[in-house]
């Protein structure tokens, strides 16, 4: 493919007005990513259809499946955070670059969770439970998920590319095609519906990886056919460190920031098996319905992060500013939204799970109590992004780490009184801990950052 030649119109993300652009990028993110919620939570609806057996494995299971999302999703974070920045600034050939070197990275990872997957799986299964029955669905199912899962990176990689340059559109169409997929296999293949066979539990990792091949697939056109400001060539590629550094200054935090999601969820499942199989199924549910609340944010997120960083690039701290508060009032309209699902209907929310007699005992408070959480939950996530858009990933890490060792700790903590419904308050007050330190680093940011792009840059350097 050529050399990206430059446009003769600036992006849209440089001159739009905020408000509606941000809602022009944002919407089409968010419905992508209730999509991918609703294929999550199908995929747990038909699981439990089996027993709730399967489902506690499926959610025994989540840590490494999300520590897979992690990686890729991270990844997707420096590149795209780069290349918004380059666009910004015109620097096309460093866009080509960056987007390459990322696309290569995203595929080596890929590689490693299939090595997981082959030799460690067993291994895994077997640190979390001793029940055969729960050991066999966790292992029929991961390991699919990690030796397919290349479908995820790329899906992730052509995803990011078209955000950079504001296509969100046809990034959502990505998702929407990969979610359809996904829930079509899961009836199909789970209970071996017409020629298909049943396979169970391993039916919904088929259906999954089915899902994000065939995303990846259509990311792949729709960046040839459309992404007219990034050309994806491997042609006389040279290796860059200094890229890969770049992309990893702004992804490693990001990555290792989503990964201490799984080692929460690891250290979480530990602690309420000791209480009872039903517990985890309960934690592992709530996951899968509070990404219909965290998902959009994250949509809103995604968004929010391009429009950021290129104005960061262009020296437009008004437009930052505004992008900001935009985002935040946006991200805590729809976690308000969530908190009154999950306090006033959770029995209805648990309903659709099969849940027995016992997993709503455990349930129904379960979801009240860690939705608190929601109040402030929105204002730390957009504040988390907007430091990994300016190059800050290191403190959106910090901040991270802090709410992870205030929680896992605080559950443990709160477990030695022998009452399981009490563990659930480590999710408010760790996120209440966070909101301090974030909203301390954000004001802290504005003053550092944002405030002196006001002034002209000195003769040396335009």
């Amino acid at each position: 493919m050529s050399q990206a030649q430059v446009p003769a119109a600036e992006n849209k993300m440089g001159i739009k007005p905020i408000a509606p652009l941000l809602l022009q990028m944002a919407l089409p993110m968010m419905l992508s990513m209730l999509a991918q919620s609703l294929y999550n939570v199908v995929d747990s609806v038909f699981v439990s259809q089996i027993s709730e057996n399967a489902l506690t494995a499926v959610s025994l299971a989540f840590p490494v499946q999300n520590l897979m999302i992690a990686f890729a999703v991270g990844t997707g974070v420096g590149i795209n955070a780069l290349l918004s920045r380059n666009l910004g600034e015109k620097n096309f050939k460093a866009a080509n670059q960056v987007a390459v070197h990322g696309l290569l990275l995203e595929f080596i990872t890929s590689l490693l969770f299939l090595l997981f997957g082959v030799f460690f799986t067993t291994a895994f299964m077997h640190s979390q439970t001793e029940i055969d029955t729960i050991r066999s669905y966790g292992i029929d199912y991961l390991r699919v998920v990690t030796i397919g899962g290349t479908g995820l990176f790329l899906q992730v990689t052509f995803e990011r590319l078209l955000q950079s340059t504001g296509r969100t559109v046809a990034s959502m169409a990505m998702q929407l095609t990969g979610a359809a997929t996904n829930i079509l296999f899961d009836w199909l293949l789970i209970f071996g519906i017409g020629p298909f066979p049943k396979l169970g539990v391993a039916g919904a990792a088929y259906a999954t990886i089915l899902g994000q091949w065939l995303a990846a697939l259509v990311g792949l056109i729709l960046n040839h056919l459309l992404n007219k400001e990034i050309r994806l060539s491997f042609r006389r590629f040279r290796f860059s460190p200094a890229a890969v550094g770049r992309i990893y200054a702004v992804g490693v935090p990001s990555i290792l920031l989503s990964a201490l999601s799984s080692v929460m969820t690891f250290g979480m499942n530990r602690i309420l098996i000791k209480f009872s199989e039903t517990a985890v199924a309960v934690f592992g549910v709530y996951f899968k319905l509070q990404s219909f609340v965290f998902m959009p944010v994250f949509g809103l997120n995604n968004a929010m992060v391009p429009i950021l960083a290129y104005n960061y690039g262009a020296r437009k701290p008004k437009r930052m500013i505004s992008t900001l508060r935009c985002a935040m009032i946006c991200a805590v309209t729809v976690m308000l939204l969530g908190l009154c699902a999950f306090q006033f209907a959770p029995e209805l929310l648990l309903k659709p799970f099969k849940p027995s007699a016992d997993m709503l005992a455990i349930g129904i408070p379960a979801l009240r109590l860690i939705s608190l959480s929601f109040l402030v939950a929105g204002v730390n996530i957009i504040s988390i992004s907007s430091f990994q858009a300016l190059g800050d990933g290191l403190i959106s890490l910090l901040v991270a780490v802090i709410r992870q060792l205030f929680l896992l700790p605080t559950a443990l903590l709160l477990a030695q009184t022998g009452t399981l419904h009490l563990i659930w308050w480590a999710f408010p007050i760790a996120e209440a801990v966070d909101l301090l330190l974030a909203l301390f680093f954000l004001f802290r940011q504005n003053k550092k950052k944002i405030a002196p792009l006001a002034n002209p840059l000195p003769d040396a350097a335009i």
